[in-house]
């Protein structure tokens, strides 16, 4: 029973025992007994007027709590006439409008991160008190390719290709799986720089917010790719200009003093001279090697800007697989088309691309012949392939060589890194420069399965416009 009942129940429990006690009365003292069953009367409707003002402000703090239930922060408490109760009113109803206008503020700023988690291009995730991901922004879901990933751990993409996009293909999902098992062991509070299968680097970064009083954890992954090959392009340019500076220096100069020399020949004895001579040759040659060795350094710091024009991108490869076809002959290595699909001219430098190709099947060709002659292998080949791989087109050089090991795909494109004897490192580089000049997408990678592939994509649909130089470079 409520208040007020119980409240009304007593008055008129009382009244109605004053009023059964006048009616006894009645036959000695009529007048007395009608004028007290007035007052009582009225006494009855003034307690129950007072009773119902006095708990008017208990209605006001019910109809307060049911707006509060109700999250409807817009609606506001009539006023009373009562200046007892005016005061009551006012005050709840400015609560409601500080409610509104905080909850508003509160939409207004969800609604700014929303945007601002799908617009930036660093992946974000957030996880619950549980450690699964509640917040996964669309640059995650892109890197990861995860599908509906809100509600799950990061260890149920571990094993297995459960929960990925539909779309990904095996490479794409072991590069993710991959990343995943990298991120798992990240300490909060840690950053570390993390390289996928493709050899694309990340800074990935675990902090911690407060959420009602309890912390939660949120991820940040950048992709630093772009980043990292200008720097390292900025350092390796610098360093092959004072190398180039200082060698050609010293090249022209010991050259100059070397066919000085040579004048004194005629002065030897007849059995010195031959000696002497061969001697100056070896240091001639000598210093021709050493020009040329940075000469092939300054190439890829000095690389003309692309002049992309229509090119059939299977011709090329028909001249290089010419070019090759009696050198792997001799080696016993079979060089040939494995797929080729006539597929559209594309925009590319034919030069440079031609050159960037080269290298490549140059690589290829070595990596079989070390495999071959290491008794590793017993047929060695190289096959090529040019087709369409989904929205995109794939040219592939596959070879049997599987000479990268465990060389980590992180040091694939390093300037100056090789695994060759004698290498230089700067082959992968200058393909390196090429495919970003032409901002295509490649990956260097062991197949396993005994082989090594080197995929280069182009866009589907080729767009004649000029190319501009990737921002790389």
């Amino acid at each position: 029973m409520s208040l007020r009942a119980r409240m009304l129940a007593y008055l008129i429990s009382v009244h109605a025992l004053f009023f059964v006690l006048v009616v006894v009365l009645y036959h000695q003292r009529p007048v007395v007994v009608v004028a007290s069953e007035a007052i009582l009367l009225l006494s009855l409707l003034v307690g129950m007027a007072l009773i119902e003002r006095a708990l008017r402000p208990l209605d006001y703090a019910r109809r307060f709590h049911d707006l509060l239930q109700e999250q409807n922060y817009a609606a506001r408490l009539q006023q009373s006439p009562d200046d007892e109760l005016a005061g009551l009113v006012e005050q709840f109803n400015r609560m409601l409008d500080a409610l509104y206008q905080e909850r508003l503020k509160l939409g207004e700023q969800r609604g700014f991160l929303d945007r601002l988690l799908a617009a930036t291009p660093s992946a974000v995730i957030a996880f619950d008190f549980d450690q699964r991901i509640s917040v996964c922004n669309a640059a995650a879901g892109s890197l990861l390719g995860l599908a509906a990933p809100e509600g799950r751990a990061l260890a149920d993409w571990l094993h297995g290709d459960a929960g990925f996009v539909a779309s990904m293909g095996p490479g794409d999902r072991q590069r993710s799986r991959d990343l995943l098992a990298q991120i798992s062991t990240l300490a909060e509070g840690e950053s570390r720089l993390l390289v996928d299968t493709d050899g694309r680097r990340y800074r990935c970064q675990l902090k911690h917010f407060f959420d009602r009083g309890f912390p939660r954890q949120f991820m940040l992954i950048d992709e630093l790719t772009q980043e990292l090959e200008r720097s390292e392009k900025a350092t390796y340019e610098k360093l092959v200009r004072v190398l180039a500076h200082e060698v050609n220096n010293t090249v022209a100069a010991t050259g100059s003093v070397l066919d000085s020399l040579l004048y004194y020949q005629p002065q030897l004895a007849s059995p010195d001279r031959v000696d002497f001579a061969t001697a100056i040759d070896a240091v001639k040659r000598r210093n021709g090697s050493l020009g040329e060795f940075i000469e092939r350094f300054s190439r890829v710091a000095k690389m003309p800007e692309a002049e992309p024009r229509p090119t059939d991108v299977r011709g090329v490869m028909d001249d290089i697989l010419r070019l090759y076809r009696e050198q792997c002959r001799s080696l016993g290595i079979r060089i040939e088309w494995l797929r080729c699909d006539p597929l559209p001219a594309q925009m590319i430098d034919r030069h440079l691309m031609e050159q960037a190709l080269i290298n490549i099947v140059k690589n290829a060709l070595e990596a079989v012949a070390a495999t071959l002659a290491g008794g590793t292998g017993s047929a060695g080949y190289i096959h090529l392939e040019w087709l369409r791989d989904g929205d995109r087109l794939r040219l592939s050089v596959i070879d049997s060589g599987d000479r990268l090991g465990e060389v980590p795909a992180g040091q694939m494109f390093t300037p100056f890194f090789t695994t060759k004897k004698g290498g230089h490192g700067i082959g992968l580089l200058f393909v390196r420069e090429v495919m970003n000049r032409h901002t295509l997408s490649y990956r260097l990678a062991a197949t396993g399965q005994g082989e090594t592939r080197f995929d280069i994509w182009f866009p589907g649909i080729p767009n004649h416009a000029a190319i501009r130089p990737s921002p790389a470079t």
